[in-house]
């Protein structure tokens, strides 16, 4: 196909969103606007409403004329047919969410691939290649607490048994994830292999999830890169006691210790230019009149480079050791009665490196871009880091991947408000089609030099 020819074909805006909002049925969460999809989600993954959302989509691409396999991680790989035999190029995302997240995050990037493939049917478009849409299971670590735990176990990066013998960090905290699988019906009888089940190319169409395009009146992100981050669980042991007998100076207070440490985390992110967060927090025995001898919290920091994380990670380490003695840190215990020493364990949960996207990939986006917005493409475009983690993180370490970013309304993810619009979601998909069938022609291409 000419570039003319790519830029001919069509996405259907109605088709996309009517799919996405449909599929939403399943684990609607908090209501936040008057229209009836103002809603956030509840779809945490290996659920029955993920279960719901994964029969839909086994469903849809079979009718689309796709050959569907599934893993022994529940990860969903649906095939259309090329001309050529070969590894298919795919695009997609996953469908799960936050326990209280929003609509775009992850489903629109399934969405927009299983779009892809209604236009290339009903055009009567015949790829060089096989064209793939991928669903990955767990991706958020919501629930099970390694995000991108599954095409981290296709990359070969995560071992398959640390990924099934995950616990669910959400109520009842009884499931593992492989009980999970079995119980939905979704433990697939194919190796979790990127040999296996292998990819030409991956490709993730995904909002922001921050304020940068919105701020800059960009309508797409070529992402070429994604940045580093390091998950920790960390258990903060002091000893419970009498709230109303037990003095200040007696007090082995784990919450209290706790707590600074995530003011200091605060502090040191601020100081080396990174950030770092504490989403969870659990504490024992949870009594009013009892000082609290056990607290559990997670720590998720975030930089540019490993070089930065690197830091952030001794800086923590040996402060958190200090002010866990009881000693003080930056000022810290200004104005407070010292106590007694608290321990602190740190558990390593999730780590992930800095990488830099396949330029070839890269070129696909931009090219496809320029193809939709024409003289405007470098005023409504740019390139950008994501902040966040995706499964494209772990597809990179073994075949060619990028990423396409629309904005989100005020760079709010992660939350029942999320929203991108109509036409903002459109464009990305018509983004997404156009640089998965240029990087088709790219193979072709490049299968005909080496002839």
């Amino acid at each position: 196909m000419t570039s003319q020819d790519l830029n001919s074909l069509k996405v259907s805006r109605d088709r996309l969103l009517t799919d996405l909002h449909y599929t939403c049925q399943w684990g609607t969460g908090k209501r936040w606007g008057e229209n009836t999809t103002d809603t956030g989600m509840r779809r945490l993954a290996l659920s029955d409403t993920d279960k719901q959302a994964r029969d839909w989509f086994v469903e849809t691409t079979k009718a689309a004329g796709c050959t569907v396999t599934i893993d022994a991680m529940g990860n969903i790989f649906a095939v259309r047919p090329g001309k050529r035999s070969g590894p298919p190029t795919f695009a997609g995302s996953h469908l799960d969410t936050q326990p209280s997240g929003g609509r775009y995050d992850g489903i629109l990037g399934v969405h927009a691939a299983v779009e892809m493939l209604h236009v290339l049917n009903e055009n009567h478009i015949e790829t060089e290649f096989p064209i793939g849409v991928v669903n990955w299971t767990n991706e958020e670590g919501a629930r099970f607490p390694i995000s991108m735990v599954s095409s981290g176990v296709w990359a070969g990066q995560i071992p398959l048994a640390t990924a099934h013998d995950l616990v669910e960090v959400t109520p009842p905290r009884t499931e593992t994830l492989s009980a999970a699988l079995a119980r939905i019906g979704y433990n697939g009888p194919t190796e979790v292999s990127h040999t296996a089940i292998p990819m030409a190319a991956h490709f993730e169409l995904h909002i922001e999830q921050g304020p940068i395009l919105e701020s800059w009146n960009r309508k797409i992100g070529i992402v070429t890169a994604v940045q580093a981050y390091r998950w920790f669980t960390l258990d903060v042991r002091g000893r419970d006691a009498h709230t109303g007998t037990t003095p200040l100076s007696a007090r082995a207070d784990a919450l209290l210790t706790a707590a600074k440490m995530i003011l200091h985390s605060h502090r040191i992110a601020t100081k080396l230019g990174c950030v770092a967060s504490t989403g969870i927090l659990t504490l024992e025995p949870g009594s009013t009149n009892t000082i609290p001898g056990h607290v559990r919290f997670s720590l998720d920091i975030r930089a540019r480079n490993d070089g930065i994380l690197d830091k952030a990670e001794e800086a923590l380490r040996r402060d958190f050791a200090v002010i866990a003695a009881g000693e003080d840190v930056g000022g810290l215990n200004d104005g407070a009665t010292p106590g007694k020493a608290c321990q602190v364990e740190w558990r390593t949960d999730s780590v992930s490196s800095e990488i830099d996207f396949h330029p070839d990939c890269i070129k696909c986006v931009t090219e496809s871009a320029e193809g939709v917005f024409g003289a405007q493409a470098k005023e409504l475009t740019a390139e950008m880091v994501s902040g966040a983690g995706h499964d494209s993180v772990y597809t990179s370490k073994v075949c060619p991947t990028s990423m396409i970013f629309i904005p989100c309304k005020n760079g709010v993810s992660h939350n029942p408000e999320e929203y991108s619009t109509p036409e903002d979601c459109a464009l990305g998909a018509q983004v997404l089609l156009g640089a998965v069938l240029r990087y088709d022609r790219l193979r072709a291409e490049k299968a005909g030099r080496e002839y």
